[in-house]
């Protein structure tokens, strides 16, 4: 990918819409959509690393109510013209084919490498990667499993939403706040899964979310692991321009 003259890449992650309800978390999707529609004016492309909604599940026929401004806005983005890419965090892992088929926006459920302006970047949520977040792990081996998800599947939607709904505000597994706290940059965990990474290939740029907080860590004099916050508590975002990334606040 190549970026144009005066074109900016953006990176956002864990907007969580619809926690701890959807009325709560209503004025910081009109705050998201209106970010949306800034950056839509100089994006080369937009990148959107998981967790954009507090719990989603795709049934064959049903997704869950609510969202249409968000929605209806990566619609319009991306039916100008610019990509958009998702990465599936672990509040909305259950998520399938519906992106792809209404609003043509690849989903990732791995991180995966771009190179962007002769620069390479692993881009991905971040969730389950490194040391540590050991109970989440297992937990998401079970929320993977296929057995669990055809059992799942047969809940009636008013009741499988309901019940996820409340897992994802109530679980503290599932939500990460148990270790939301910065643990310096030699013990992040993902910090750490980067400094693995660097071992076996050279890599300008780690770009994940999942931690809910906003870092800036140089890895060594060539590479940078970025964590781009959230839109609960920081509105933070990622823009890539000139060769370098910064983190911003909206």
């Amino acid at each position: 990918m190549t970026i144009s003259e005066n074109k900016k890449i953006y990176f956002a992650s864990d907007q969580h819409l619809g926690a701890p309800s959807r009325e709560i978390s209503f004025p910081r999707e009109q705050k998201f959509v209106n970010w949306l529609d800034i950056v839509k004016e100089d994006a080369q492309a937009i990148f959107l690393l998981g967790d954009l909604f507090d719990f989603w599940f795709e049934y064959k026929t049903v997704v869950p109510k609510g969202f249409v401004r968000v929605l209806g806005k990566l619609a319009e983005i991306r039916d100008s013209g610019i990509p958009i890419y998702f990465f599936v965090g672990n509040h909305d892992l259950w998520m399938n084919d519906y992106f792809q088929e209404e609003l043509n926006i690849p989903v990732f459920h791995k991180p995966k490498e771009f190179l962007i302006n002769d620069k390479i970047f692993l881009i991905g949520h971040g969730d389950g990667l490194g040391p540590n977040d050991k109970g989440y792990k297992r937990m998401k081996k079970i929320f993977t499993f296929p057995l669990f998800q055809w059992m799942f599947r047969w809940l009636h939607p008013d009741l499988g939403v309901r019940l996820g709904q409340y897992m994802s505000v109530k679980n503290k597994l599932i939500s990460g706040d148990e270790d939301a706290m910065f643990l310096g940059e030699e013990n992040e965990w993902l910090a750490q899964y980067c400094r693995r990474k660097l071992k076996t290939k050279k890599y300008d740029f780690f770009i994940f979310g999942h931690r809910h907080l906003p870092l800036n860590i140089d890895l060594t004099e060539e590479s940078k692991y970025i964590n781009l916050g959230d839109w609960v508590k920081y509105f933070t975002y990622g823009v890539y321009e000139k060769k370098n990334i910064e983190l911003k606040e909206f």
